[in-house]
């Protein structure tokens, strides 16, 4: 059988199985009466921006999404859920078709939620992030009664229990169970899931659902099917498979209602009758999957895309793979004239246009295939707006090259540590880089199928794209730790001076709390627009963090600021030298999880610990901002006019490199 033929066969069934699933889709909505909005007001411009972001996101996120766009008082936040047992392209496709339902049914509510087959979005004016929402509902339940009440309640509280627990538990990226249990009589299974948003705790999780197991009784009490749809969590039960059987394998509910049960009134045989078509659908569906997965799998055995490790050879699909006569006409073979420095970011042109950034391993280090591994394990995995995309990679030979997207307005301290550019960013460009840079990390903390830590995060690590808006870069430095750890020990240290926490730079401690003092420590220079360990106040040079935390008990905060700031949003500056106190104490349990600054900045409504004195150093200002790293170089092709001059974009220093086994 040719591929042209297996195509139209896959085809025909996938058109099949869209056919069954989409006569079952239902949809319902929630238009809160929470305020409405204009055509043209803000509120509306920020909708469909993030309308816009949610569609076109990248990562799957386990399925769950949290997005926020604009300020006070037109900012927007949305949060959505996907099902658990459905994979990506289904997740995308539900929400698209309830953003397109939302807009018809609540066209100016400042606040909505919308509840389809397999996900729910819910979008709003106020915070939802971390909180717990059992109201507005929508309750449904299947037009049968079971014919053994008691017996059926007997055999489905339990499972729902079980469920429960088991969901609540289910830790901070997917908060999900399904299972089935025999109703009595041996007649009919009960199937049935459960699910939260994973920002929830494992208390307001367990809280949420049992609110929904309370609803069951006064609403679907005898019953065979029901659902519960709420906010921050929903339930459902029927006596027909609905949810997947096999992990990573949707399979689609049937449009045909479960029959009521036989109950001796000459019924019996229609039941039984009707119980046979729908098995036979059933496990039609069923072969028709199974066939579709091992086309899948056979044309995947053909073209892999992904970059596996085999020896010491990496193996990547032509998709990333980019040849070297080409990255050497782009770099006029990596000439000094095209090169930015020790390794930095810059423009480049390859043959096709695309303008891109090369950065070349030196050959000369023993590392350089360890750090060349690590980055392209890392950041070929990593998608989010805040973290620079990488494009593709080069292996022939010795050369070690990586592309990655050209980001055009050079790094963050070209900015704030100028004395000309500086006055470029405002209190709202700044604050929109101190939130990116937070996404950003709390992504590879928390959000990421990968936990990473980055070890490296400073001003010349963060790329400005055309909108100032921040990404991070330069992973050559990152560690991957498993899903389930926080911290770890090396006794290689690699970093940069000054924001490296004390327990790393000491004692080889590293954590997503070293990544959140690094944090702190960027946050505090982007306020002041002066380096950590050489902060001029008139002749004298003065520690950063010991100047911030010297006027914040003097009750002179404002003191720490840029010249330049004096006219912004006072209480909105101070917030942010409290926060950025905060991540640099001493103390790493006192110090917040990323997920915590990220909630800190987006609501003014959550209240902030007072912060402990943090840790100081004593720096040698002409050595503060030096790596621990060898060197790497990065080479762009002289695509500017003749009077233009490169500079250097960054101090991307590639240094040794550990991994975690997984």
């Amino acid at each position: 059988m040719g591929s042209s033929e297996l195509f139209l066969i896959l085809l025909s069934y996938v058109f099949l199985i869209t056919l069954i699933s989409a006569t079952n889709l239902y949809f319902q909505s929630n238009c809160v009466n929470n305020g409405n909005f204009t055509a043209n007001s803000s509120y509306r411009t920020n909708l469909n921006l993030l309308f816009s972001q949610l569609s076109t996101t990248t990562d799957f996120n386990y399925g769950f999404y949290n997005l926020s766009v604009g300020r006070s008082p037109d900012r927007v936040n949305a949060i959505g859920l996907c099902r658990g047992d459905q994979k990506e392209d289904v997740c995308r496709s539900c929400l698209n078709d309830t953003i397109s339902k939302l807009k018809q049914q609540c066209p100016k509510y400042k606040e909505a939620i919308g509840w389809l087959e397999f996900c729910t979005l819910h979008y709003s004016s106020q915070q939802l992030f971390g909180s717990m929402k059992s109201d507005p509902e929508q309750i449904m339940h299947n037009e049968y009664n079971a014919s053994h009440v008691d017996g059926f309640n007997r055999a489905l509280r339990p499972l729902l229990t079980n469920l429960r627990n088991r969901a609540a538990a289910g830790g901070p990226f997917l908060k999900y169970a399904a299972d089935n249990t025999t109703a009595p009589s041996f007649l009919s299974t009960i199937y049935a899931l459960e699910q939260c948003t994973p920002d929830l705790s494992q208390k307001d999780c367990s809280d949420c659902l049992t609110t929904a197991i309370g609803k069951i009784d006064p609403n679907c009490s005898g019953k065979i099917g029901c659902r519960i749809l709420q906010p921050s969590c929903n339930l459902r039960y029927e006596t027909r498979p609905f949810f997947a059987a096999v992990e990573g394998i949707p399979q689609p509910p049937l449009s045909l209602p479960s029959p009521p049960e036989g109950n001796g009134n000459g019924n019996g045989n229609r039941s039984n009758k009707t119980r046979i078509i729908i098995i036979v659908i059933i496990a039609s569906v069923v072969g028709i999957l199974l066939l579709v997965l091992c086309i899948w799998i056979c044309l995947k055995l053909r073209k892999p895309r992904e970059i596996v490790e085999k020896g010491d050879k990496m193996i990547k699909a032509e998709s990333l793979q980019y040849d070297l006569a080409s990255i050497r006409t782009a770099t006029n073979n990596f000439s000094d004239e095209n090169k930015l420095g020790e390794g930095g970011f810059g423009a480049g042109n390859l043959p096709k246009g695309q303008e891109v950034a090369v950065k070349r391993l030196s050959s000369a280090s023993g590392q350089g295939d360890l750090e060349f591994k690590n980055e392209v394990l890392l950041v070929a995995k990593l998608q989010h707006r805040n973290l620079v995309r990488l494009l593709g990679f080069c292996l022939e030979g010795d050369e070690r090259l990586l592309i990655y997207e050209f980001v055009p307005n050079t790094s963050l301290n070209h900015f704030i540590f100028d004395p000309i550019k500086h006055a470029q960013l405002d209190w709202e460009i700044r604050y929109k880089i101190i939130e990116g840079i937070a996404r950003g990390l709390l992504y590879l903390h928390e959000d990421s199928r990968l936990r990473i830590i980055h070890r490296d995060l400073k001003a010349s690590n963060v790329l400005l794209d055309e909108d100032m808006n921040p990404k991070i870069a330069d992973f050559g430095m990152a560690r991957l730790v498993v899903r389930d750890e926080t911290h770890g020990n090396t006794s290689t240290i690699v970093g940069t001076y000054g924001y490296m926490a004390p327990e790393y730079a000491m004692h080889g401690q590293f954590s997503i709390k070293s990544d959140t003092f690094s944090f702190g420590v960027l946050l505090l220079e982007i306020i002041s627009g002066q380096k950590n360990s050489c902060f001029r106040i008139g002749e004298n040079i003065v520690d950063l963090l010991s100047y911030a935390w010297k006027n914040w008990k003097e009750g002179t905060t404002l003191n720490l600021l840029d010249p330049t700031l004096r006219n912004g949003p006072t209480a909105e500056m101070k917030r942010c030298i409290h926060i950025g106190l905060l991540c640099v104490q001493e103390n790493v349990a006192h110090r917040p999880t990323m997920a915590s600054v990220v909630l800190m900045l987006s609501s003014n409504s959550v209240s902030l610990p007072v912060p402990s004195q943090p840790a100081f150093f004593v720096h040698n200002t002409n050595a503060s901002d030096m790596p621990f790293s060898f060197g790497s170089n990065s080479w762009v092709s002289n695509t500017r006019s003749s009077d233009e001059q490169s500079v250097p974009l960054s101090n991307n220093d590639v240094s040794i490199t550990e991994l975690y086994p997984r």
